[in-house]
């Protein structure tokens, strides 16, 4: 396979090449892509070193599969030229997500719906991806009715500046901020720009994707997502009313049984999910399930996953052996 990784400069494109290694796809050739001022400069994969190409140099070579993480504005301007040399893009930005006619894939979901003439595929919000793989099975066998959520995101989900804010804060020194306020010490309740409803973009990805990936828009979806000082991953906490009456040790087994999904819910020697854990890992990692009393039918619990991973690379890598699997490429 002739696999491309656009935008592999960034972090996102980085652990692109750390996931397509660690699960040794067939990447006959690779074609590492980033903006001009990168083009000529080396990346590492499998011990051997790749020249950066521009973005016209790789839709000449004709990729089979385009792994992009490069922005919305560059996947809607170049996403099309590479599929109409026949290469499957699959896009980490939100440029496609709520096209009517593209899908919106986290494959333990809807994997199956793919066929041949998907040319692009939206790979889903970092926090919509973890809270829905949670959800997905829940729905099937209570129904969903309503979500209450709220996010504690990693400061990695905004990018390098974020980090680079961080870590200067915490040795005292001046630098360029990511954020418009200091991060280190502080929570700040602003992810991505806001609406004119006054939620955020990060916000109503979480209300739309959900809806477009369980099928179901009857879901009722409210959330509230917060930036915190943390580099390991995304945590959630999710407030779920069912349609049906639950148990909460059939909810702990059936996402124990869940593919991908590990359950740490022993309160009783303090094993909960935290982002130090899920750091490197490509779980979604749920615990302190417990009744809400305040209401039938509904449960909270806690959602923590590396938001650089599943949250990201290794779902649109998952995409990709999806497809070489069922020759869809």
């Amino acid at each position: 396979m002739k696999i491309a990784v656009v935008g592999v400069t960034g972090m996102v494109g980085q652990v692109m090449l750390r996931i397509l290694e660690e699960r040794n796809l067939n990447v006959s050739t690779l074609i590492p892509v980033a903006s001009e001022k990168s083009v000529g400069t080396e990346v590492t994969f499998k011990n051997k070193q790749y020249k950066v190409v521009s973005m016209k140099q790789a839709i000449e070579m004709k990729p089979d599969i385009a792994l992009f993480s490069a922005g919305g504005s560059v996947s809607l301007e170049f996403a099309p030229q590479f599929a109409a040399v026949g290469t499957t893009v699959i896009d980490n930005s939100s440029a496609f997500r709520m096209d009517a006619d593209k899908k919106l894939i986290v494959p333990e979901i809807n994997a199956a719906s793919l066929t041949k003439e998907d040319k692009i595929i939206a790979n889903p919000n970092c926090s919509t991806i973890q809270m829905v793989a949670t959800m997905s099975p829940l729905h099937k066998k209570y129904g969903i009715k309503r979500l209450v959520i709220s996010t504690y995101q990693s400061i990695t989900g905004t990018g390098v500046k974020a980090v680079e804010q961080l870590e200067n804060e915490f040795q005292g020194k001046k630098g360029p901020m990511a954020y418009p306020y200091q991060i280190h010490k502080n929570a700040i309740p602003h992810c991505d720009v806001f609406e004119e409803n006054g939620y955020t973009k990060e916000e109503m990805k979480l209300v739309n994707e959900t809806q477009k990936i369980l099928d179901d828009r009857t879901i009722a979806v409210t959330a509230t997502a917060v930036r915190i000082p943390v580099v390991g991953g995304h945590s959630e906490s999710v407030n779920v009313e069912f349609r049906n009456e639950f148990d909460e040790s059939a909810v702990r087994k059936l996402l124990s049984d869940t593919p991908g999904i590990t359950v740490q819910d022993n309160v009783d020697v303090n094993v909960y999910p935290m982002p130090l854990m899920a750091h490197g890992k490509d779980d979604v990692f749920v615990g302190r399930i417990r009744r809400d009393y305040s209401q039938e039918n509904t449960v909270n619990m806690w959602i923590v996953s590396d938001n650089l991973r599943k949250g990201a690379a290794t779902n649109a890598v998952q995409i990709a052996e999806y497809l070489i699997a069922n020759d869809l490429v």
